[in-house]
């Protein structure tokens, strides 16, 4: 039996890898890796800091962040309100750009949260340590942004009061989706990714309630986090179903993270728009989703590092490592914008070739332009050993890669539009304080949810960081002698 704040025993080390003539083998220096845990640690020093976090007053600036978020939250939600009452002719929206704020915002909230939950469950399926420090904040950003991206389809559609139309279920009035609409395969890759999601971080936070339940002073807390837990006590029976259902949700969630973003490409590759119709844009919108959402990872972790004390945990190798994803998806997206310009000139498709020349020469060339530059320019940066370690450099390619990722969908939906097959129905779009107010307000709601998770709920896996700590102790080199102990 173990206690809630224990792991089931680890299999005993094999032994030192040796050469052929039965010395030790050696490592030069240069090859030696940063442990993945750093300072004085312990495993009642890591239960601690996290119990601290949620039991603890939160310094002032926390109140002050909220307060600025959830005013911003209630903008949006305003905003909204006074759409609904008004009208859509508040919002940019026109003919032809029929597709304005709303669906641009929805495509920009799923890739956030593409990659939170992608990140987890590809570096556990591969077994990669480092993810143990990581993986929970990263989901919460994926729970998070997908709340924020489900509200805009709901509003999109005209009649939010009836969003239940859009699901199959036997009805009165003989209603049924229209299973060929790729709005319809949206709801279903949207909804059913949402709940995959929302139960793997769930799982992966019951032992931490076990933990916080036996460790938190306050008697409501106590009860809540022993109502969270489920009767975890952490024995060896628990922990072998625990391990097999993290490993199956695990398998499920990474097929759902590929299908997601495919599905949402074919809201405009289904078309017959030009600069739409395009076969590329299935891979093209997961590698932009995981690129955006990479980017908002390390946006998160860099100030949470500071803010709550996490250096031991979350340490520089950690913002080195993701960095170097981040740059490694740069390179991939600027593989995608040269085909997509090559598909459009090999097709010699008069219509294809116009609107993406449109998207770098067109009247609003800026947007087309900044994309690329924030999207394929600005991370060539990271090439730099010293800058991937640099808070402020991640922070200004980081936000750059975010702010690129949103241009790259108005690009995509806009200029895509406002120049049809015929001259006579061209128009030009230009969004309205209730655009930006709406936009401003999904920003307020995601920050508002991560501000409370950081101080309510464990932001740290201890029950995974826990082995981190016991291979550091074990092995204080962190060299690659330990990493092949």
């Amino acid at each position: 039996m173990y206690r809630a704040t224990e792991l089931p025993p680890a299999p005993a080390p094999a032994r030192r890898r040796t050469s052929r003539g039965g010395a030790p083998q050696t490592f030069p220096s240069s090859l030696r890796v940063e442990p993945l845990v750093q300072g004085d640690t312990s495993l009642g020093k890591l239960d601690d800091h996290v119990r601290d976090l949620s039991e603890a007053k939160p310094p002032r600036s926390w109140y002050v962040a909220l307060v600025i978020t959830s005013l911003a939250g209630l903008v949006g939600l305003a905003s909204v309100g006074f759409m609904i009452y008004e009208g859509i002719g508040t919002m940019g929206n026109n003919v032809p750009v029929v597709w304005g704020f709303l669906i641009i915002n929805f495509v920009f909230w799923v890739g956030i949260g593409h990659a939170g939950t992608l990140i987890s469950v590809i570096l556990y399926l591969f077994r990669q340590k480092w993810r143990n420090a990581i993986s929970r904040t990263a989901e919460a950003v994926t729970v998070f942004a997908f709340v924020c991206a489900m509200m805009f389809p709901a509003v999109h559609v005209g009649r939010p009061w009836l969003p239940h139309w859009l699901f199959p279920y036997p009805n009165e009035r003989g209603l049924w989706v229209n299973f060929r609409s790729p709005l319809i395969w949206d709801v279903f890759a949207v909804v059913t990714y949402f709940s995959v999601s929302v139960m793997f971080w769930y799982l992966g936070l019951i032992p931490d309630f076990a933990s916080l339940r036996s460790r938190v002073k306050s008697r409501v807390k106590r009860a809540v986090f022993g109502f969270m837990s489920l009767g975890w006590v952490g024995n060896a029976r628990q922990w072998l179903h625990y391990e097999k259902a993290y490993l199956l949700l695990a398998g499920l969630t990474t097929t759902l993270a590929l299908s997601v973003h495919s599905i949402v490409s074919m809201d405009f590759a289904s078309s017959m728009v030009p600069g739409w119709h395009m076969t590329i844009f299935p891979p093209y919108f997961v590698v932009g989703a995981a690129f955006s959402g990479f980017a908002g990872v390390v946006l998160v972790f860099a100030f949470i590092r500071t803010a709550m004390r996490l250096e031991n945990y979350i340490t520089e190798r950690h913002m080195d490592l993701l960095n170097k994803t981040v740059l490694f998806l740069s390179c991939v997206m600027a593989y995608a914008y040269l085909m997509e310009g090559f598909t459009a000139w090999f097709s010699s498709n008069t219509f294809d070739r116009y609107i993406f020349a449109n998207y770098v020469f067109g009247d609003q060339w800026w947007a087309g332009s900044l994309t690329i530059f924030f999207n394929c320019i600005l991370p060539q940066l990271l090439w730099v050993p010293r800058f991937r370690r640099s808070v402020p450099i991640m922070v200004l390619v980081s936000a750059g890669v975010t702010l690129g990722m949103w241009l790259e969908r108005y690009t995509i939906i806009v200029l895509s539009l406002h120049r049809d097959y015929l001259p006579a129905t061209w128009g030009t779009y230009l969004p309205t304080p209730i655009d930006f107010a709406i936009l401003l307000g999904s920003v307020g709601i995601f920050l508002t949810l991560l501000l409370l998770f950081l101080r309510k709920m464990p932001i740290i896996a201890t029950w995974e960081v826990k082995s981190d700590i016991a291979h550091h102790q074990a092995h204080p080199s962190g060299g690659l002698e330990a990493e092949h102990a």
